[in-house]
């Protein structure tokens, strides 16, 4: 699980990363590929609130040039059974959503605006679309979402995965909310927070659980039909391709002024209805504070619809 932060000065890009060997290699192959020198890992794990609050502390520390992007990319998808994180929650919640929402709050106080967050999300999101149909999301309280076993959640692997990325959406437009409530994002002030949809990417390990059969049909014979499967509803593209369209949202100047939209691939879309939520949205938000303990001073946006 690796997030993408960039600061300026050339994009000084900083890899974090919850383990230093594959963090050094992706470091090695970006400063190979790009000629950039300015590339470096922190570790990060998300699975533990303790490591999200290290990181901040972590990247303060370095001499690094003004922070100008975030990009929450990092997920997992348990397919068989229920695992849990450092702090107990199920762990497709705790690292896509709550490990995403702890790091943003807190690094919101080292961004400098101009500047922009981009949460990654999914189609799989959406149950009115082919990609969502498989394993329709299903909102449920974020403490129920947290403590399935507690709370008897009856959610399977891959619907806590899209549920999961409900959540991301619901996340992302309720932080460009608050954001323009607080006055950071005025004109002369601004933080921007989109969604990104990378469409399927069966080149990286978010499949790595499932059967080894179906691994190859998703890797080597799903990218064949992407024609067809375009044609249906649905994306899949190379890790490259997904790379190039999550970049251009963290720096084309033509989206400086953009916040609180969805983006699949390069072309800005509607997500899911229930995304729209904004009920479900302030709920989300006010039981991950809890959930993560998220201290008053640790955050500037903890404010209240009016």
């Amino acid at each position: 699980m690796c997030q993408a932060i960039a600061v300026d000065r050339d994009w000084h890009v900083v890899i974090a990363c919850r383990d230093p060997e594959k963090a050094d290699k992706a470091v090695r192959a970006l400063i190979h590929e790009t000629s950039n020198q300015h590339i470096e890992p922190i570790l990060l794990n998300l699975a533990s609130l303790n490591s999200i609050r290290q990181f901040p502390i972590e990247f303060s520390k370095r001499s690094l040039p003004p922070l100008r992007a975030v990009v929450a990319n990092a997920g997992t998808q348990v397919v068989r059974g229920t695992t849990y994180t450092e702090d107990g929650f199920e762990t497709t919640f705790g690292v896509n959503h709550l490990g995403h929402f702890l790091l943003i709050n807190l690094l919101l106080q080292s961004l400098v605006a101009p500047a922009r967050i981009i949460v990654v999300s999914s189609g799989t999101h959406d149950p009115d679309t082919l990609d969502g149909k498989v394993a329709p999301p299903q909102y449920q309280k974020p403490e129920v979402l947290a403590y399935p076993k507690l709370k008897n959640s009856r959610l399977f692997g891959v619907q806590r995965y899209t549920t999961s990325k409900l959540c991301n959406l619901l996340f992302a437009y309720e932080l460009s909310y608050r954001l323009e409530a607080e006055g950071h994002s005025t004109a002369d002030c601004r933080i921007t927070v989109n969604a990104f949809d990378p469409g399927g990417v069966p080149g990286t390990g978010l499949i790595r659980e499932y059967h080894p059969a179906l691994q190859f049909v998703l890797r080597s014979l799903l990218p064949r039909f992407r024609p067809v499967l375009r044609l249906l509803g649905t994306t899949v593209n190379d890790a490259e391709t997904s790379g190039r369209a999550m970049a251009r949202l963290a720096i084309d100047p033509e989206l400086e002024s953009i916040s609180g939209k969805y983006f699949q691939g390069i072309k800005k879309a509607q997500s899911s209805k229930e995304s729209y939520d904004s009920e479900k949205a302030a709920e989300l938000w006010l039981s991950s504070v809890e959930l993560v303990k998220l201290q008053f001073y640790e955050t500037i946006l903890q404010i209240a619809h009016q």
